[in-house]
């Protein structure tokens, strides 16, 4: 991709849509702790695996009332009639397999929380608790990182699916892990108040955990 101009004001695909614009001015890059906007983040990025963002935001409802307003703890109990009611909402994006997906991401995302006591202390251990903020992202935007190569292995070795590491580059990016608000950006000062961060100036290097 070429050189970004900064922005007036803002990150230039905000503009694209007033729901984007408030998605950008309300959630993108704001340190997440909560386990069920953990997961709706989670959900609504394998969702997306294919699909624009912007889809995702315009079917945010629907999903709520498909997935339990995100309770993971029921999707995860779900079974093959609550599946093929899901299938026959005609506001549900058509994948059999994405939704069979989430409600299999769900028990993994238990699994986790058993182990680590929230899904937030799992994500966050990634990065020893700091926001990363990568330099390089100002002149050229970014779509993946050594980061989320470790976070997309580590979920799918515990066996979660649609988590690539273009989408987790994404999730990380919107829960707050990874601030990617331009220089130029009102929400960049805002957002990076809100947490301790990390320079990392290689986004290639590899990840070491608390480094």
């Amino acid at each position: 991709m070429g050189r970004m101009k900064p922005p007036e004001g803002s990150c230039p695909w905000s503009a694209a849509d007033p729901l984007l614009k408030e998605y950008h001015d309300r959630e993108w890059g704001v340190p997440q702790h909560d386990d069920r906007v953990l997961f709706e983040h989670l959900l609504m990025e394998s969702m997306s695996c294919g699909l624009s963002w912007l889809l995702m935001l315009r079917k945010r409802r629907c999903f709520a009332r498909n997935f339990s307003r995100f309770d993971y703890a029921q999707v995860a109990g779900y079974d093959e009639a609550t599946v093929a009611r899901i299938m026959a909402d005609p506001e549900m994006i058509h994948a059999e397999r994405k939704v069979r997906a989430v409600v299999d991401n769900a028990r993994r995302f238990l699994d986790v929380r058993r182990e680590f006591g929230s899904f937030a202390a799992y994500v966050w251990s990634f990065t020893d608790g700091r926001t990363v903020i990568y330099p390089a992202y100002q002149k050229q935007r970014l779509t993946r990182s050594a980061l989320s190569d470790a976070f997309s292995g580590d979920l799918r070795r515990r066996g979660f699916k649609f988590v690539g590491t273009v989408s987790m580059f994404s999730f990380l990016e919107a829960c707050g892990m990874i601030n990617d608000h331009l220089h130029g950006c009102f929400r960049c000062g805002e957002t990076r108040a809100l947490n301790k961060t990390v320079i990392v100036a290689d986004p290639d290097a590899p990840w070491i955990v608390g480094k």
